[in-house]
Parts: C-alpha cells; structure tokens; sequence
C-alpha cells in the first residue's frame, strides 16, 4: 500500500479529530493545525475523542490517501503533547506499536545504536 522509507515522518495530530472529515477536511487540517504540506508523502495520523477510530492522511505521489481503522474493542492509547503542541512525530516502530494497540507510554525505549543518515561507516574508512 504505502512505503515508509527513512525519510518518511509519521505525525500524529494531539487532541480529537471529527472523523466525518474526508479528504478535503483532513488535508486542510494538516495544512492549518499541524503546519504541515499534506502533499510531502509523510503520514498524518488523527483519532476521535473516544479513540476507537483513527485515520491516516497520506500522499503516495500519484494521489491521496485515507485510511481508517475502527477499533472493534478497546481504545487506542493516544500520546499526549508535552505541552501545547499539536502534532507529536513517532518513529516508524512506535507507529507500529500503536497501530497494534500498544501503550507507548507503558513501553520503554531502550538505548539503541542506529548510525545516523550520511556518517561514514570506520570500515569504509580503513579502506580508503
């Protein structure tokens, strides 16, 4: 369906969304509350006040995308902004976590190695 390369941001919109809003609705959302381009190819995420339903906002290249999920039981864990915000970026395991129905304010981060994008690697270096 979609692709989440390296590159891709996953923002998740803080607070309710009416989830009668469509295409139009949730882009001009993106646009106005989350200071975002809606046509970037990162994922925009919204749920309702009782947090049974959710949607993704997403630009493939070609056209947009909405999905929806409902909740048949449960709620999902929605994160909360630090402070006044009112976007949040996850990563691409936390979005995972979450669309699996995972409270990420249960699970822990542990400390991770992941090179970051363009650093040289001290193999490629002895080489050279």
């Amino acid at each position: 369906m979609f692709g989440l390369g390296t590159a891709t941001r996953i923002y998740v919109a803080t607070g309710h969304t009416d989830m009668r809003l469509g295409f139009n609705g949730l882009y001009g959302l993106v646009c106005n509350r989350l200071q975002c381009d809606p046509l970037s190819g990162h994922l925009f995420l919204f749920a309702n006040s009782r947090r049974d339903r959710m949607k993704i906002l997403f630009f493939d290249g070609s056209g947009l995308w909405v999905c929806s999920k409902r909740m048949e039981g449960g709620r999902l864990r929605w994160p909360q902004a630090q402070s006044s915000e009112d976007r949040i970026q996850l990563s691409r395991e936390e979005f995972a976590l979450l669309v699996g129905g995972i409270d990420l304010v249960q699970a822990r981060k542990r400390k991770w190695y992941r090179r970051a994008v363009g650093q040289e690697s001290s193999l490629s270096r002895k080489t050279a």
